[in-house]
């Protein structure tokens, strides 16, 4: 288990048994980011991604032009860090309210929390990886379909506040995925939420962009760069419906809820494991 750093302590059980409070990444789903924490910041977003837009025409940008020809209209709009900032302060608010409403039973009385965790259970940023849900006696699952005692990760995606964000090998059984697959396909049909504006960045590649922003920041000043200038992005994706396997500036070539994305460590094995045939540009056809 990872150095977990500092966490806040609840209350001691007995005499070994410390209780923490601890962050939870919710497996499989991506919502809108609130790093920017202002309103003003978020504002000095719009400029840097729409600085990185002109960057791109200039062909300083790191980035393949396919990419960068489907990202320019969202990161040249002028608000594309607000807008995204915006999403992501309704996403938090439908999150808190939702989770607040299914731990709530008939009678008024709290559920507890039922937590289903990775393989790896934690992430670079020492968060627990797991899907929640409320806790449902036995009884209870026995009235009820999966879809009605959905995970908090799936209501999130049903809602269209989060984009699914499979990663390989964490990847639900088949049922689940079957629900979260079809979960997003009808927000995104329905334009809920994040899927209500064609100008929406997802989060990763909300993330991505800042990232390449920094980068070609650098390069644009003259500025010696540290490390690779592709180190913006990493993740391989996979065509869930066809196993096509892409590059990490490929992704765009799958709908958003088929995306299969895949580390480069794991490459060889998902490729083995999952029958993954290459794409005719990974292939160099």
């Amino acid at each position: 288990m990872p150095n977990l750093g500092a966490k806040a302590l609840l209350d001691v059980t007995d005499g070994d048994t410390p209780n923490l409070r601890m962050p939870v990444r919710m497996l499989s789903v991506d919502t809108p980011e609130v790093t920017a924490r202002s309103e003003d910041r978020a504002a000095a977003i719009d400029q840097d991604f729409k600085q990185l837009a002109s960057w791109m025409d200039e062909g300083l940008a790191p980035i393949d032009d396919a990419l960068a020809e489907f990202l320019k209209p969202r990161l040249s709009t002028g608000h594309a860090g607000t807008l995204h900032f915006t999403q992501g302060q309704a996403a938090s608010e439908f999150g808190k309210a939702n989770i607040t409403a299914r731990l709530t039973r008939a009678n008024g009385t709290r559920r507890n929390l039922f937590v289903r965790t990775a393989d790896a259970p934690f992430d670079g940023n020492h968060r627990l990886l797991a899907y929640v849900a409320p806790d449902y006696s036995a009884a209870e699952r026995r009235t009820m379909t999966l879809a009605q005692r959905s995970t908090f990760n799936l209501d999130l995606v049903r809602a269209g506040w989060a984009a699914p964000f499979v990663i390989h090998p964490s990847i639900p059984g088949a049922a689940d995925l079957a629900l979260l697959v079809g979960a997003a396909v009808e927000a995104r049909a329905a334009g809920l939420g994040i899927w209500g504006s064609a100008e929406t960045l997802l989060a990763y590649e909300y993330r991505s962009m800042e990232r390449l922003f920094q980068i070609t920041r650098t390069l644009a000043e003259g500025r010696p760069l540290t490390g690779s200038p592709r180190a913006w992005r990493e993740r391989y994706c996979a065509d869930m419906r066809t196993r096509e396997l892409f590059g990490p500036e490929e992704y765009i070539r799958v709908d958003p809820e088929y995306r299969l994305w895949l580390w480069p460590d794991d490459l060889r094995g998902a490729i083995r494991d999952l029958n993954l045939v290459p794409s005719a540009h990974l292939t160099g056809a």
